[in-house]
């Protein structure tokens, strides 16, 4: 490559005059502008992914059947739920993201109420999951005695479905504007809260899972009501303007794109949780469950910082084509696709040289620390492919490629990589590694074409295109400012 870059414009500077600027100058000032973003949203997932890691892990001390029991509930039912929220929220990514760069600031509360009232309706439709997930479990696999523990636990974790309904479209919300110190302040807080609680309630007073559902519901809630009073304390700088009957004005239009965006991310997030459940299959589970599910529980932490970088570059890639900005659009991609990249190898070597000491964090089994270092090379492998993935899956949210994305989910995961890695698992008998290492070879696959097709992108029509969106969504006829 040549020393110069093409002419990047700053975002924030209409009449700043564009000049050639050094490869390595920009990708510096990239970085900081990225690291700005990540750094607080990466900070705010690990905090609120702690919340259910921790509770699964204080269950863990109190016995293998209360580990199972919390590990497939938050795994399989509240993680189905929690993909399905996550998802929907996503379609605010793309659009708050573009109207933001547009200038369109009134129209992000409006945007925010639309998604409360698909989530909230989402979130009803969901209970009856929660509510009958014993039989649930049991036909798709799980002991008796591990689904009736986990329904009961999931029983009392409906209030958490209706927290996911408000939070995420509130996090899209503020990403948006970059107000993510905010959230990871208020993240942090509820951290340290939910972990003296826990401890409390669960250990030292010996309340169990019921402790558990208290203190993670709370902790949830506590979340979604500090955010609101922070929203509707500052009105987020113009962004809220308080409630709105345009919040049911097209809404079957938003609906859909929300069920893409749901579509493509659960692909996602459900992929590595169904390793759960298809272990569940094999002869004696228990202990396979339960180091499956302490992998899951180290993949999902190192998740959030993909996860951070995946709402940052979705936020650089919305405001920047909504701006019409595409080159710099363009650059932000192949920052974040190699810091992500090198975090990547960094997390995978601490996998590697701590695998026989991690496993008893979670637990108090010899059988299960064993099984756990075992699988320990495949999470490594995990985590590295899972360090770029979601970054090129925020590129495609960000760019508004939702139903592109779903349909190559759909083909790599569920068509490839599943099936081999049920193949490897029971037909030639290699267990739970035979499994995950099939779904390996899925996300392989899924990673490859994302990136051939964030190359091949022309990033000036994607520009174009994000124009025409916010006119659409009706940024440019009811949201001047």
């Amino acid at each position: 490559m040549g020393v110069e870059t093409p002419l990047l414009t700053n975002n924030h500077s209409n009449h700043e005059e564009e000049k050639p600027v050094s490869y390595v100058k920009e990708f510096g000032r990239e970085s900081k502008t990225l690291w700005k973003l990540a750094g607080p949203a990466i900070f705010t997932s690990i905090c609120q992914y702690s919340l259910g890691a921790l509770t699964q892990t204080f269950a863990g001390l109190v016995g293998e059947l209360e580990l199972a029991a919390v590990s497939v509930e938050n795994s399989v039912i509240a993680g189905l739920a929690f993909g399905v929220m996550l998802g929907m929220g996503s379609a605010l990514e793309t659009l708050c993201g573009q109207a933001y760069g547009a200038g369109s600031i009134r129209m992000l509360g409006v945007y925010m109420q639309r998604s409360w009232v698909i989530l909230l309706t989402t979130a009803c439709i969901l209970v009856p999951i929660y509510v009958w997930s014993p039989p649930i479990l049991e036909v798709i696999g799980e002991t008796t005695e591990i689904s009736e523990a986990a329904g009961k636990f999931a029983l009392w974790m409906l209030p958490q479905l209706f927290a996911y309904a408000l939070n995420f479209p509130i996090q899209k919300f503020l990403q948006a504007q970059r107000k993510v110190l905010v959230m990871a302040w208020i993240s942090a807080v509820v951290l340290v809260i939910h972990t003296f609680f826990s401890w409390l309630l669960i250990l030292k007073l010996g309340w169990g899972l019921t402790g558990a559902a208290i203190t993670l519901n709370t902790s949830w809630w506590l979340i979604v009501i500090t955010q609101l009073l922070y929203i509707f304390i500052t009105k987020s700088d113009g962004a809220w303007a308080g409630f709105s009957w345009l919040a049911f004005a097209d809404l079957w239009g938003f609906v859909k794109l929300s069920l893409a965006s749901a579509v493509m991310l659960c692909l996602e997030f459900w992929y590595l949780m169904i390793l759960v459940v298809i272990t569940g299959r094999l002869q004696n589970p228990l202990i396979p469950v339960d180091a499956i599910s302490i992998c899951m529980n180290i993949q999902g932490w190192d998740a959030m910082i993909a996860l951070g970088f995946n709402a940052a570059i979705s936020v650089r890639v919305s405001n920047e084509l909504g701006a019409g900005n595409f080159l710099a659009a363009k650059f932000a991609v192949i920052v974040v696709s190699i810091t992500s990249i090198a975090i990547g190898v960094v997390c995978m070597s601490v996998v590697f040289a701590t695998r026989d000491y991690f496993p008893y964090l979670f637990t108090t089994s010899e059988a299960v620390a064993v099984e756990t270092t075992k699988l320990a090379v495949l999470l490594g492998i995990t985590v590295l492919l899972n360090s770029l993935q979601p970054v090129l899956s925020g590129v495609a949210v960000g760019a508004g490629w939702q139903a592109i994305v779903a349909y190559i989910n759909i083909g790599c995961y569920y068509i490839v990589g599943l099936p081999a890695g049920i193949l490897l698992g029971f037909t030639f008998d290699f267990g739970a590694e035979g499994i995950w290492s099939g779904m390996i070879g899925g996300i392989c696959l899924q990673t490859i074409i994302l990136i051939v097709l964030t190359s091949i992108t022309n990033w000036r029509r994607e520009a174009e295109e994000a124009g025409s969106r916010v006119k659409k969504w009706g940024g440019g006829s009811t949201a001047e400012d």
